[in-house]
Protein backbone atom coordinates (compact mmCIF):
# COMPACT_ATOMS: atom_id res chain seq x y z
CA UNK A 1 0.00 0.00 0.00
CA UNK A 2 2.40 2.37 0.53
CA UNK A 3 4.38 1.81 -2.73
CA UNK A 4 0.54 2.76 -3.77
CA UNK A 5 0.68 5.99 -1.91
CA UNK A 6 4.26 7.49 -2.90
CA UNK A 7 3.03 6.15 -6.78
CA UNK A 8 0.14 8.65 -6.45
CA UNK A 9 2.31 11.63 -4.77
CA UNK A 10 4.72 10.97 -7.41
CA UNK A 11 2.10 11.42 -10.10
CA UNK A 12 0.42 14.28 -8.83
CA UNK A 13 4.20 15.97 -8.94
CA UNK A 14 4.93 15.17 -11.88
CA UNK A 15 1.68 16.71 -13.21
CA UNK A 16 2.15 19.95 -11.57
CA UNK A 17 5.45 20.49 -12.63
CA UNK A 18 4.40 19.13 -16.17
CA UNK A 19 1.43 21.96 -16.57
CA UNK A 20 2.79 24.61 -14.91
CA UNK A 21 1.05 24.52 -11.49
CA UNK A 22 -2.52 24.28 -12.67
CA UNK A 23 -4.74 21.84 -10.71
CA UNK A 24 -6.23 20.68 -13.72
CA UNK A 25 -4.05 17.69 -15.36
CA UNK A 26 -3.37 18.13 -19.15
CA UNK A 27 -4.76 16.29 -21.88
CA UNK A 28 -1.36 14.59 -22.74
CA UNK A 29 -0.69 13.11 -19.10
CA UNK A 30 -4.36 11.86 -18.32
CA UNK A 31 -3.86 10.03 -21.65
CA UNK A 32 -0.65 8.82 -20.84
CA UNK A 33 -2.16 7.53 -17.32
CA UNK A 34 -4.19 5.43 -19.40
CA UNK A 35 -3.29 3.74 -21.88
CA UNK A 36 -5.48 0.48 -22.13
CA UNK A 37 -8.43 2.59 -23.26
CA UNK A 38 -9.09 2.34 -26.41
CA UNK A 39 -12.18 3.88 -26.59
CA UNK A 40 -13.76 7.73 -26.76
CA UNK A 41 -13.13 9.98 -24.56
CA UNK A 42 -13.72 13.95 -23.81
CA UNK A 43 -11.89 16.91 -24.90
CA UNK A 44 -9.86 16.87 -22.17
CA UNK A 45 -8.70 13.01 -22.44
CA UNK A 46 -10.94 11.47 -19.47
CA UNK A 47 -12.25 8.50 -20.98
CA UNK A 48 -15.60 8.16 -21.59
CA UNK A 49 -17.51 4.68 -21.25
CA UNK A 50 -20.63 4.16 -23.38
CA UNK A 51 -23.92 4.97 -21.55
CA UNK A 52 -25.14 1.75 -22.78
CA UNK A 53 -21.88 -0.32 -20.42
CA UNK A 54 -22.68 2.23 -17.81
CA UNK A 55 -26.66 1.21 -17.83
CA UNK A 56 -25.97 -1.92 -17.95
CA UNK A 57 -23.56 -1.95 -14.88
CA UNK A 58 -26.41 -1.13 -12.34
CA UNK A 59 -27.16 -4.74 -11.80
CA UNK A 60 -23.86 -5.51 -11.21
CA UNK A 61 -22.65 -6.71 -8.37
CA UNK A 62 -19.67 -6.15 -5.98
CA UNK A 63 -18.39 -9.64 -6.02
CA UNK A 64 -18.73 -9.75 -9.75
CA UNK A 65 -16.90 -6.28 -10.50
CA UNK A 66 -14.21 -7.50 -8.05
CA UNK A 67 -13.84 -11.05 -9.16
CA UNK A 68 -12.89 -9.66 -12.93
CA UNK A 69 -11.09 -6.82 -11.29
CA UNK A 70 -8.74 -9.54 -8.72
CA UNK A 71 -8.41 -11.81 -12.24
CA UNK A 72 -6.45 -9.00 -14.08
CA UNK A 73 -4.42 -7.72 -10.56
CA UNK A 74 -6.68 -4.55 -10.32
CA UNK A 75 -6.61 -5.49 -6.61
CA UNK A 76 -7.10 -2.39 -4.66
CA UNK A 77 -10.41 -1.12 -6.40
CA UNK A 78 -12.89 -1.21 -3.65
CA UNK A 79 -13.56 1.27 -0.69
CA UNK A 80 -16.47 0.43 2.36
CA UNK A 81 -17.83 1.39 5.56
CA UNK A 82 -19.71 4.43 4.13
CA UNK A 83 -22.71 6.66 5.02
CA UNK A 84 -25.14 6.78 2.45
CA UNK A 85 -27.75 8.82 1.07
CA UNK A 86 -30.40 6.41 -0.67
CA UNK A 87 -28.63 3.17 0.71
CA UNK A 88 -31.30 1.48 -1.70
CA UNK A 89 -30.20 3.01 -5.12
CA UNK A 90 -26.90 2.13 -6.85
CA UNK A 91 -24.54 4.82 -8.13
CA UNK A 92 -23.00 4.56 -11.30
CA UNK A 93 -21.21 7.02 -13.60
CA UNK A 94 -17.70 8.07 -14.93
CA UNK A 95 -15.36 9.63 -11.88
CA UNK A 96 -14.47 13.24 -11.88
CA UNK A 97 -12.11 13.47 -9.37
CA UNK A 98 -10.85 16.07 -6.94
CA UNK A 99 -8.15 16.17 -4.27
CA UNK A 100 -7.70 18.64 -1.51
CA UNK A 101 -5.26 19.14 1.17
CA UNK A 102 -4.79 20.85 4.26
CA UNK A 103 -4.89 24.62 3.91
CA UNK A 104 -1.42 26.70 3.00
CA UNK A 105 -1.68 30.51 2.28
CA UNK A 106 1.21 30.60 -0.58
CA UNK A 107 -0.30 27.41 -2.35
CA UNK A 108 -3.82 28.82 -1.97
CA UNK A 109 -3.20 32.44 -3.25
CA UNK A 110 -1.48 31.83 -6.51
CA UNK A 111 -3.90 29.15 -7.02
CA UNK A 112 -6.66 31.60 -6.54
CA UNK A 113 -5.31 34.20 -8.41
CA UNK A 114 -4.49 31.81 -11.75
CA UNK A 115 -7.99 30.49 -11.57
CA UNK A 116 -9.06 33.55 -11.53
CA UNK A 117 -6.87 35.69 -14.03
CA UNK A 118 -5.95 33.09 -16.49
CA UNK A 119 -8.40 29.95 -15.99
CA UNK A 120 -11.64 31.28 -15.99
CA UNK A 121 -12.43 30.05 -12.75
CA UNK A 122 -15.05 31.33 -10.98
CA UNK A 123 -15.64 31.78 -6.86
CA UNK A 124 -14.10 29.23 -4.82
CA UNK A 125 -12.07 26.26 -5.42
CA UNK A 126 -14.70 24.03 -4.50
CA UNK A 127 -16.99 24.91 -6.83
CA UNK A 128 -14.44 24.46 -10.14
CA UNK A 129 -14.26 20.47 -10.19
CA UNK A 130 -18.24 21.06 -9.89
CA UNK A 131 -18.37 23.70 -12.53
CA UNK A 132 -16.99 20.63 -15.33
CA UNK A 133 -19.15 18.19 -14.42
CA UNK A 134 -21.61 16.48 -17.07
CA UNK A 135 -24.38 14.28 -17.34
CA UNK A 136 -23.50 11.19 -16.42
CA UNK A 137 -20.32 11.75 -14.22
CA UNK A 138 -19.76 10.98 -10.05
CA UNK A 139 -17.56 13.53 -8.20
CA UNK A 140 -15.25 12.01 -6.37
CA UNK A 141 -13.52 13.57 -4.34
CA UNK A 142 -10.63 13.22 -1.63
CA UNK A 143 -11.26 15.53 1.69
CA UNK A 144 -8.71 13.82 3.39
CA UNK A 145 -11.35 12.50 6.05
CA UNK A 146 -11.56 16.38 7.36
CA UNK A 147 -14.72 16.31 9.61
CA UNK A 148 -15.29 19.10 11.94
CA UNK A 149 -14.90 22.46 9.70
CA UNK A 150 -14.23 19.89 6.93
CA UNK A 151 -17.08 20.23 4.33
CA UNK A 152 -17.05 21.81 1.16
CA UNK A 153 -20.43 20.20 0.24
CA UNK A 154 -23.59 20.97 1.26
CA UNK A 155 -27.49 21.11 -0.34
CA UNK A 156 -26.27 24.30 -2.82
CA UNK A 157 -23.30 22.34 -4.17
CA UNK A 158 -25.31 19.29 -3.67
CA UNK A 159 -28.23 20.38 -6.14
CA UNK A 160 -25.78 21.70 -8.32
CA UNK A 161 -24.14 18.40 -9.03
CA UNK A 162 -27.12 16.71 -9.40
CA UNK A 163 -28.45 18.98 -11.94
CA UNK A 164 -25.28 18.55 -13.89
CA UNK A 165 -24.92 14.81 -13.06
CA UNK A 166 -28.22 13.49 -12.25
CA UNK A 167 -25.46 11.73 -10.04
CA UNK A 168 -24.53 12.02 -6.65
CA UNK A 169 -20.89 12.01 -5.18
CA UNK A 170 -18.44 9.83 -3.23
CA UNK A 171 -16.82 11.66 -0.63
CA UNK A 172 -13.65 11.21 1.67
CA UNK A 173 -14.48 13.69 4.54
CA UNK A 174 -17.32 15.47 5.92
CA UNK A 175 -20.45 16.75 3.93
CA UNK A 176 -22.88 19.36 5.63
CA UNK A 177 -26.92 20.03 4.87
CA UNK A 178 -27.70 16.11 5.20
CA UNK A 179 -31.26 17.02 5.44
CA UNK A 180 -31.28 19.24 2.46
CA UNK A 181 -29.25 16.62 0.48
CA UNK A 182 -31.54 13.61 1.13
CA UNK A 183 -34.83 16.37 -0.36
CA UNK A 184 -32.99 16.32 -3.91
CA UNK A 185 -34.11 12.52 -4.26
CA UNK A 186 -31.83 10.99 -6.71
CA UNK A 187 -28.63 12.05 -5.12
CA UNK A 188 -27.35 8.46 -4.25
CA UNK A 189 -24.32 9.45 -2.31
CA UNK A 190 -21.29 7.69 -0.37
CA UNK A 191 -19.38 10.09 2.27
CA UNK A 192 -17.51 9.21 5.59
CA UNK A 193 -19.43 11.32 8.03
CA UNK A 194 -22.06 14.80 8.82
CA UNK A 195 -20.73 17.97 10.25
CA UNK A 196 -22.72 21.07 10.10
CA UNK A 197 -19.65 23.60 9.92
CA UNK A 198 -18.17 24.09 6.59
CA UNK A 199 -14.48 24.72 5.50
CA UNK A 200 -12.26 27.66 5.35
CA UNK A 201 -14.26 29.08 8.55
CA UNK A 202 -12.92 32.86 8.32
CA UNK A 203 -9.73 33.53 9.70
CA UNK A 204 -8.77 29.39 9.49
CA UNK A 205 -7.49 28.44 6.11
CA UNK A 206 -7.85 24.81 6.15
CA UNK A 207 -8.81 23.71 2.77
CA UNK A 208 -7.12 23.99 -0.31
CA UNK A 209 -7.95 23.00 -3.90
CA UNK A 210 -4.57 20.79 -5.81
CA UNK A 211 -6.05 18.45 -8.28
CA UNK A 212 -8.48 18.30 -10.92
CA UNK A 213 -8.80 14.95 -12.59
CA UNK A 214 -5.68 13.88 -11.18
CA UNK A 215 -5.54 10.58 -9.69
CA UNK A 216 -6.79 10.66 -6.05
CA UNK A 217 -7.00 8.34 -3.21
CA UNK A 218 -10.11 7.02 -1.66
CA UNK A 219 -9.90 4.73 1.35
CA UNK A 220 -7.13 2.22 -0.05
CA UNK A 221 -8.19 2.74 -3.97
CA UNK A 222 -6.31 5.22 -6.29
CA UNK A 223 -8.92 6.13 -8.13
CA UNK A 224 -8.47 7.84 -11.73
CA UNK A 225 -10.67 10.30 -13.70
CA UNK A 226 -12.99 8.63 -16.06
CA UNK A 227 -12.94 5.30 -14.10
CA UNK A 228 -16.44 3.78 -13.88
CA UNK A 229 -17.74 4.12 -9.99
CA UNK A 230 -19.69 1.45 -9.01
CA UNK A 231 -21.93 2.31 -5.64
CA UNK A 232 -24.42 -0.05 -3.68
CA UNK A 233 -25.14 -1.92 -0.70
CA UNK A 234 -22.92 -0.28 1.26
CA UNK A 235 -19.47 -0.29 -0.58
CA UNK A 236 -17.88 1.59 -3.69
CA UNK A 237 -15.69 0.00 -6.72
CA UNK A 238 -13.72 2.01 -8.98
CA UNK A 239 -13.82 0.07 -12.20
CA UNK A 240 -10.92 0.59 -15.19
CA UNK A 241 -12.61 1.77 -17.93
CA UNK A 242 -11.22 -0.18 -20.17
CA UNK A 243 -12.72 -3.44 -17.74
CA UNK A 244 -16.02 -1.95 -17.71
CA UNK A 245 -17.65 -4.29 -20.40
CA UNK A 246 -15.96 -6.91 -19.44
CA UNK A 247 -17.25 -6.75 -15.82
CA UNK A 248 -20.57 -6.26 -17.01
CA UNK A 249 -20.65 -9.05 -19.64
CA UNK A 250 -19.26 -11.12 -16.50
CA UNK A 251 -22.36 -10.09 -14.73
CA UNK A 252 -24.70 -10.99 -17.40
CA UNK A 253 -23.17 -14.51 -17.75
CA UNK A 254 -23.52 -15.23 -14.25
CA UNK A 255 -26.63 -14.01 -14.11
CA UNK A 256 -28.01 -16.00 -16.60
CA UNK A 257 -26.50 -19.07 -15.24
CA UNK A 258 -28.19 -18.45 -11.94
CA UNK A 259 -31.73 -17.86 -13.16
CA UNK A 260 -31.23 -21.28 -15.34
CA UNK A 261 -30.08 -23.06 -12.30
CA UNK A 262 -32.41 -21.89 -9.34
CA UNK A 263 -35.32 -22.49 -12.00
CA UNK A 264 -34.05 -26.29 -13.15
CA UNK A 265 -33.72 -27.18 -9.22
CA UNK A 266 -37.17 -25.60 -8.45
CA UNK A 267 -38.05 -28.16 -11.02
CA UNK A 268 -36.11 -30.85 -9.84
CA UNK A 269 -34.47 -31.50 -13.10
CA UNK A 270 -30.92 -31.84 -11.43
CA UNK A 271 -29.37 -32.02 -7.87
CA UNK A 272 -27.76 -29.28 -6.00
CA UNK A 273 -24.89 -30.85 -6.65
CA UNK A 274 -24.87 -31.16 -10.31
CA UNK A 275 -25.87 -27.64 -9.89
CA UNK A 276 -23.45 -26.43 -7.83
CA UNK A 277 -20.17 -28.20 -9.19
CA UNK A 278 -18.96 -27.77 -12.76
CA UNK A 279 -22.06 -28.62 -15.48
CA UNK A 280 -21.92 -31.29 -17.50
CA UNK A 281 -22.51 -31.53 -21.16
CA UNK A 282 -25.73 -32.07 -21.07
CA UNK A 283 -26.98 -29.38 -18.63
CA UNK A 284 -24.27 -26.98 -20.51
CA UNK A 285 -26.61 -28.03 -23.77
CA UNK A 286 -29.55 -27.66 -21.51
CA UNK A 287 -28.93 -24.30 -20.65
CA UNK A 288 -27.99 -23.12 -24.26
CA UNK A 289 -31.34 -24.27 -25.43
CA UNK A 290 -32.95 -22.45 -22.65
CA UNK A 291 -31.43 -19.11 -23.98
CA UNK A 292 -32.47 -19.71 -27.30
CA UNK A 293 -35.99 -20.41 -26.51
CA UNK A 294 -35.94 -17.36 -24.11
CA UNK A 295 -34.14 -14.94 -25.56
CA UNK A 296 -36.58 -12.23 -25.57
CA UNK A 297 -37.66 -12.95 -22.01
CA UNK A 298 -34.61 -12.63 -20.06
CA UNK A 299 -33.10 -9.49 -18.22
CA UNK A 300 -30.10 -8.92 -20.48
CA UNK A 301 -29.89 -7.41 -23.67
CA UNK A 302 -30.85 -10.06 -26.57
CA UNK A 303 -28.04 -8.67 -28.55
CA UNK A 304 -25.38 -9.62 -26.10
CA UNK A 305 -27.07 -13.46 -25.28
CA UNK A 306 -26.96 -13.91 -29.25
CA UNK A 307 -23.27 -12.73 -29.05
CA UNK A 308 -22.62 -14.96 -26.11
CA UNK A 309 -23.98 -18.07 -27.57
CA UNK A 310 -21.88 -17.48 -30.94
CA UNK A 311 -19.01 -18.54 -28.72
CA UNK A 312 -20.23 -21.71 -27.01
CA UNK A 313 -19.32 -24.88 -28.10
CA UNK A 314 -22.89 -26.58 -27.08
Amino acid sequence: MKQVIVLAIGLLVIGLASVSFAQQISKEELIFLTPDWKGERFPDGRPKVPDAILKRMKLVTHEEAWAVMKGEKYRYQYAGDWQTINPDSVLVGRALTATFMPGRPDVHRVTDEKGHTKDGRVKSQNAWPIDMLVRGDVYVVDQFGMHEDGPTIGDNLGNSIYAKTGNGIVYEGAVRDVAGLKEIGGFTSYFRSYHPSHHNPEGDLNTTLVGINRPTRIGKVMVMPGDVVLGRDGGVAFIPPHLAEKVVKTSEIIRLRDMFGHLRLREQKYTPGQIDSRWSDEIEKDFSKWLNDHVSELPVPKEQIQDYLKTRTW
